[in-house]
């Protein structure tokens, strides 16, 4: 199937044919889970794709069991295409530190099966996959689906992705997949398009759509893990930035002459108050605190050292709120991730900063956790498979 703009090229890219036969397809199906049922011309025009473009995608979803024609009279093109939204899945993926994340949802956005599984810190791309494919595997088994039920893929990184979809930056911010176009690789495994995007844009988008930051003109989603990194949603647009890493605040400077860090330079937020951060403090007085789960226990426990611990990051990362709050003037902002999950330990002394530095004209900002807990970023790939870009109604279970 050819497109008007179609360039003859099918490398991985932006302006392949894959790519663009993948973006076709989805505009088809956005505009149908938007409108609801239409024909072939009014695809075209709501998609501006060329009628002999939507015809060849609509045969194709058509094949795939994505799509079926009515029974209206008028000919071919003049029936009405329905989405089949409920027996037919998109996957969203989170590539954690340590752990991977995974959301199986039905076209109409219902989430049926959420799996959150350790995984080693550093594996390799080939052992991420062969995992996810076997996770994979046991959540359709438990829906009763196939592979072939699967329409899309969207994939939640933790480290910034250049404007083709590739890490940028320094490698060494998450090195088992540097310089590798992560969409293609999930793609060409899985059998399905996939897109990839920053976990923290994603968890913006996840809580934009159903979370926290439902309603709002303006959010700000500020994951912390073993990095921090913060998601950016304006007047209802997800905003990427001129290079596409927009929101690395985990790689602003606090002290210039402070610890190197992974981007190359020193003294970065992310030297002082992640996890990693967090555990090297603890190894020589409590070596058995080794992961981000003991580390939550330990401070839930009592632990002194890991309550102090925890109460630093927390202050820290009230202040890079504040420079957030102060620059950008959001109506929410939400926090997220695994140091999220330390309660009261952690967000009242970031609160307590956010709210001393924030300027007195922004006060009204509105400071929550959010309330998608670990499924956030799975639920933000689940959102970038679907294309979804605007708040929906639709209820998560």
């Amino acid at each position: 199937m050819a497109s008007p703009t179609d360039t003859g090229r099918d490398e991985p890219g932006p302006g392949s044919q894959s790519s663009l036969r993948a973006a076709n397809e989805q505009r088809i199906i956005t505009a149908l889970r938007t409108a609801g049922p239409l024909t072939q011309a009014e695809l075209s025009r709501r998609t501006s794709l060329a009628p002999s473009t939507v015809s060849g995608i609509v045969s194709i979803l058509s094949d795939r069991g994505i799509v079926r024609a009515g029974d209206e009279p008028g000919g071919r093109k003049g029936r009405l295409i329905h989405l089949d939204l409920e027996d037919r899945y998109v996957l969203g993926v989170e590539l954690g530190n340590g752990h991977l994340s995974m959301a199986l949802a039905t076209l109409s956005a219902r989430v049926v099966e959420f799996v959150r599984r350790p995984l080693a810190l550093g594996a390799d791309a080939s052992t991420t996959l062969d995992a996810i494919e076997l996770i994979l595997r046991d959540m359709l088994s438990s829906v009763g689906a196939s592979h072939t039920d699967l329409v899309r893929g969207g994939v939640a990184v933790p480290a910034p992705l250049d404007v083709h979809g590739i890490l940028s930056s320094s490698p060494l911010i998450f090195p088992a997949w540097a310089g590798v176009d992560i969409a293609e690789v999930f793609t060409e495994r899985f059998g399905m398009p996939f897109s990839a995007d920053n976990d923290a844009n994603l968890g913006a988008l996840a809580d934009y759509l159903w979370g926290a930051g439902q309603g709002s003109h303006s959010m700000v989603f500020v994951g912390m893990n073993y990095g921090f990194g913060a998601g950016i949603v304006l007047e209802g647009t997800l905003f990427h930035g001129a290079t596409g890493v927009s929101g690395e605040i985990g790689h602003t400077t606090v002290d210039e002459n402070g610890e190197f860090c992974q981007c190359g330079n020193r003294g970065c937020l992310n030297t002082v108050a992640s996890i990693n951060r967090a555990l090297e403090l603890l190894a020589p007085i409590h070596p058995e605190i080794d992961s981000t789960e003991k580390l939550l226990d330990a401070a839930a426990d009592g632990l002194p050292p890991a309550i102090r611990v925890v109460t630093d990051m927390g202050r820290a990362s009230g202040v890079a709120i504040a420079n957030v709050v102060n620059l950008l003037n959001p109506e929410v902002i939400v926090v997220g991730g695994d140091l999220a999950r330390a309660g009261d330990i952690f967000t009242d002394p970031m609160i307590t900063m956010a709210t001393r530095l924030s300027m007195p004209a922004a006060a009204g900002v509105r400071l929550l956790t959010t309330p998608l807990g670990e499924r956030v970023f799975a639920l933000g790939g689940v959102a970038l498979a679907l294309g979804l870009d605007a708040p929906q109604s639709t209820l998560l279970t």
